[in-house]
C-alpha cells in the first residue's frame, strides 16, 4: 500500500498536505473499519484497497475544497511532508466526477481505471480481479483512457 501511495503522490506538483504515510494509514482505517469486507487473496484485496485509497483521496480534496475551511484561499502549512495541493485536488475532484458518469456508462471501464491507476496494478492483475482476459483489460483501459481524455479535455 504504501508503495502504491508514494507512486500516487509522487505526482503532485507544489506544496503537500498529505503523506504517503497519512494516505496509507486512512486507507488502512477504511479496509479495517468495514464490519462486511472479507477479502479472497492479495489481488481481491488490492482491489478493495484501491477502491478505499480513493475514497480517502476524494474525501481528502473535498475537504480542503471546502468553504468552511477556506475554499480556495491558499493555506501555510507547518508540516515539512506535505501532498494534494489545490491544483491538483481541483483535478482530482474532476477525475472523479468523470470517473462516476463514466460508471453509469460502464461500470467495467470504470474499475478498470480505478484498479489500473488507483490500485497501480498492472493488466494481469487487474484482469485476475475483473475475471477477463488480460487482452481486454488493455482494450478497456485504451477506451476509459479516450472516454476520460475527451470527457477531461473539455473541462
Amino acid at each position: 500500500l504504501r508503495r502504491r501511495a508514494r507512486a500516487y503522490l509522487r505526482g503532485q506538483p507544489g506544496a503537500r498536505t498529505l503523506t504517503t504515510t497519512a494516505l496509507v494509514h486512512e486507507t488502512y482505517l477504511k479496509l479495517i473499519g468495514a464490519k462486511t469486507l472479507t477479502w479472497k487473496d492479495r489481488a481481491h484485496f488490492m482491489a478493495l484497497a484501491a477502491q478505499a485509497m480513493r475514497h480517502v483521496l476524494i474525501s481528502y480534496a473535498r475537504r480542503n475544497r471546502a468553504a468552511k475551511r477556506g475554499g480556495g484561499a491558499p493555506k501555510l502549512e507547518l508540516e515539512a511532508a506535505p501532498i494534494l495541493t489545490d491544483f491538483a485536488a481541483d483535478q482530482f475532484l474532476a477525475l472523479n466526477q468523470a470517473l462516476e458518469q463514466l460508471a453509469t456508462l460502464n461500470e467495467r471501464l470504470s474499475r478498470t481505471v480505478e484498479l489500473r491507476f488507483f490500485g497501480g496494478m498492472t493488466v494481469d492483475e487487474t484482469a485476475e480481479v475483473l475475471g477477463v482476459a488480460p487482452s481486454t483489460v488493455k482494450l478497456d483501459w485504451q477506451k476509459a483512457r479516450a472516454w476520460l481524455y475527451r470527457e477531461l479535455g473539455a473541462a
